[in-house]
């Protein structure tokens, strides 16, 4: 399973291993177990730090734990962890086996310091770019703290246990047998949720708050926002970068290959390169926090205020807004009420989930027509259903759609209602634009994939925005107030491209350094 490349580079990872651990496994006679065990032999082959047993002494199986000699850890994947969750199996080898993680110190403190029982199930698939952050950050609390004890489940190796709890969104994670989180979330943001009302987050805030001015203030961690601050930093400058997780919208996409001089790349390994290259310059990088507010210098050569949603505040003489966009929503009776219960934005993320069930796509771009053709390989039928009277997909998606045979497309097609049974999807009501005749769709799926909105809302006021929200910026990214610059998807820039978002975010930094030069 293993190729001697990957090897190779495994045996250097886990040369950093300094306690022996051992991989115990609970199989059954399933191919699938024995899929597992030929995997764990493998890595187990591969350091004498680390053995393999089987021990068949949990219900789950196949799955198995990973266990420090001496040490009580409760860390276990039900799963045979491939694809985006391979680098979490690695990270747990090497968390378990002593290797420190990443984060801060005051993080890691945080993560001893919980008390009380927490026992975590964290539900993903093996296609899902969200998932490998939640399971990592619940395998480090877990490899840290003997109360901590998490199990990352493969829902496409349980589907019973997927049915039973009505998981329809991944990733979903239970603490204690309770629903806990739904989608996406970083360490520090679940670590938050387990402080609240213990003022772990008044904390925080005020040591955020207790930061000198900065030179200029990042706000966005997507591409524009990594390209602004690396390019301030390189300047000597005070940097600072705010976000809510590093990576932003990239953190979502699959498959990306129209990056010059990067044939292919995955969304997360671009988030987890640009986190790194911030990281190599001076560049005070607070992650998982939200931007609520922007009050622009009252005076020239004054100080702009950045305020979070945390209560804390930030001043800095130039501030770069890169808060980038997010799916877009149908607005329709049914979609809030059910989403994550049958109603989703990422087909990567939740397409195995509907494996053999009927869905459908909303929207005839590239993305709906894309999301469409990679579900027809789980689904049982996909409808595809698009406003216009014709798709706006590239012509060779559109080939490659109409050659399915599972694939109805609807176009004309207006959806105005979702609807359900209060648990899961049911179906969806769509309004044929050429007879005015309403219809209904029987289905248990439905993706929305309609574009995406610029995440501006709390700038109203603070700078001027395009009537479709987006920020309006000159040629050098400057906006309507002074020492405010704005680079990338949520700028009225045309074309919202990764390479694009980065010329522009070195654009908006080499204008915030020349306004600091003239102040």
């Amino acid at each position: 399973m293993l190729d001697a490349a990957l090897k190779t580079q495994l045996q250097a990872y886990f040369a950093r291993i300094v306690t022996p651990i051992t991989l115990r496994a609970s199989l059954d006679d399933s191919e699938k177990s024995t899929e597992l065990a030929e995997l764990l032999q493998e890595v187990a082959s591969v350091s004498d730090n680390i053995s393999y047993v089987r021990s068949d002494d949990d219900s789950r199986r196949p799955s198995f734990a990973i266990e420090r000699q001496g040490a009580d850890i409760g860390l276990r994947f039900a799963a045979i962890p491939g694809g985006h969750e391979f680098n979490s199996f690695v990270l747990a080898l090497l968390h378990v086996g002593g290797h420190p993680p990443k984060e801060d110190e005051e993080t890691l403190a945080r993560i001893k310091a919980l008390d009380g029982e927490y026992r975590f199930e964290t539900y993903f698939s093996l296609t899902c770019q969200n998932c490998p952050e939640v399971v990592q950050a619940l395998d480090t609390m877990a490899a840290l703290n003997p109360r901590v004890r998490h199990v990352a489940i493969d829902g496409g190796l349980f589907p019973k246990e997927v049915e039973e709890r009505g998981i329809m969104a991944v990733p979903a994670v239970y603490l204690n047998g309770e629903p806990f989180q739904h989608g996406r979330a970083t360490l520090e943001q679940i670590l938050d949720k387990l402080d609240a009302g213990a003022g772990a987050g008044e904390k925080k805030a005020a040591s955020i708050s207790a930061k000198e001015p900065f030179d200029v203030l990042v706000v966005g961690g997507g591409p524009a926002g990594a390209a602004a601050a690396i390019y301030a930093a390189r300047k000597g400058v005070r940097t600072g970068i705010v976000a809510e997780r590093f990576g932003g919208q990239v953190q979502d996409t699959a498959g990306i290959e129209n990056f010059i001089s990067v044939p292919h790349t995955e969304g997360p390994q671009m988030a987890a390169a640009l986190e790194r290259h911030v990281a190599e310059y001076s560049v005070d990088v607070m992650n998982g926090q939200i931007a609520s507010a922007l009050v622009p210098a009252a005076e020239a050569g004054g100080l702009a205020e950045l305020k979070l949603a945390n209560g804390a505040s930030l001043k800095s003489k130039t501030i770069i807004l890169a808060p980038g966009a997010r799916w877009r929503r149908i607005n329709v009776p049914g979609e809030t009420e059910y989403m994550t219960k049958g109603v989703a934005y990422c087909p990567h993320c939740d397409g195995p989930l509907f494996k053999g069930k009927r869905v459908a796509v909303i929207g005839g771009g590239n993305s709906g027509v894309e999301a469409a053709i990679d579900l027809a390989g789980l689904a049982s039928h996909v409808t595809l259903l698009e406003f216009d009277a014709k798709l706006r997909a590239d012509g060779i998606l559109q080939e490659k759609l109409r050659s399915l045979p599972n694939v109805t497309i609807l176009v004309s097609a207006q959806t105005t209602e979702i609807l359900g049974d209060g648990a899961k999807v049911t179906g969806l009501v769509y309004r044929d634009r050429e007879s005015e005749a309403t219809r209904t769709v029987e289905l248990e799926g439905v993706f929305v994939q309609i574009g995406l909105l610029p995440n501006t809302e709390w700038l109203n006021g603070a700078v001027t925005l395009s009537q479709y929200k987006e920020i309006e910026i000159d040629r050098r990214c400057h906006t309507s107030a002074p020492g405010v610059f704005a680079a990338g998807d949520a700028t009225t820039v045309p074309y919202k491209q990764i390479v694009i978002a980065m010329g522009e975010g070195a654009t908006a930094a080499l204008s915030a350094f020349d306004h600091l030069v003239r102040m």
